[in-house]
């Protein structure tokens, strides 16, 4: 499941929309489709949104519908579609890669995805720290420790730390309470973005903190290369790594996107 959703969250295309005979060429670039609509549109249903291109509703790659709980959520994922201009590129549709996703692989098993993320929070990034250099240690403190400290004081949540790279073992206790935590957000799409979060930050504890409002997105980011960005205050940038963060910083805004536009509005008075 985790390789499965990976392969979305580094942008792999959608094999519905890519000409097979060319995808089975190894190391062939896929041939897109052409924009076969005019009009796209998001609308309600009954009990559901969807969108609709030139009156019909589209479908998953596994050819699922696509119901969708919010209007907001659905404009997204329009949004995306109606940008499409000649061709169809999967890689510019990330909200609707993930929204299938969540659809086609984890509607029907959302239970392995939280113990997914919980697993990875028992090696979470930010429970490894450097004991040196100086300013390392700093910079891994004053992002970290707030995050560290929130999971303890809000969840009950007490994560042990530990310097350099050999696996400490998590309390079980400690898990289990982020596990409860976690599971709030049991909606397949917003399990999606959760993982996206986690496997984009290499931190579970920062993922559920944006899934709770704790922090923003950009916040995330900040703390999540704490490391990558005392390198390049030392060596530089290198141009492919910056290439590689812009384009998921676009996916991790995406999620994000998505995440907040599935929260169903508080009813009226």
């Amino acid at each position: 499941m985790r390789e499965f959703l990976e392969n979305v969250e580094k942008g792999s295309e959608d094999e519905s929309i890519l000409n097979p005979l060319k995808s089975a060429q190894k190391g062939a670039r896929p041939q897109l489709s052409k924009r076969f609509y005019k009009k796209v549109e998001a609308v309600e249903n009954d009990d559901y949104f969807t969108i609709q291109l030139d009156g019909k509703n589209i479908k998953t790659p596994g050819k699922n519908p696509v119901e969708l709980r919010t209007m907001k959520l659905a404009k997204v994922i329009a949004v995306e579609w109606d940008a499409q201009e000649k061709e169809i590129n999967p890689m510019d549709m990330p909200a609707t890669r993930l929204v299938n996703t969540a659809i086609d692989g984890i509607a029907s098993d959302p239970q392995a995805i939280l113990e997914d993320i919980v697993k990875f929070a028992g090696s979470d990034l930010l429970c490894y720290r450097a004991d040196n250099p100086e300013g390392l240690v700093e910079s891994q403190n004053k992002h970290w420790d707030p995050m560290v400290d929130w999971a303890s004081e809000t969840l009950g949540a007490k994560f042990e730390l530990a310097q350099g790279v050999l696996h400490t073992i998590q309390p079980k206790e400690a898990l289990a309470i982020f596990g409860v935590h976690l599971k709030r957000h049991d909606h397949p799409i917003a399990l999606a973005a959760l993982h996206t979060f986690t496997s984009l930050t290499g931190s579970a504890i920062l993922a559920l903190a944006l899934a709770e409002e704790e922090i923003t997105p950009e916040t995330a980011w900040t703390a999540a290369h704490v490391d990558e960005d005392w390198q390049i205050s030392l060596w530089g940038e290198d141009f492919d790594a910056e290439a590689r963060r812009k384009k998921r910083w676009i996916d991790m805004k995406s999620a994000h996107e998505v995440f907040v536009a599935l929260k169903i509005p508080p009813a009226k008075c």
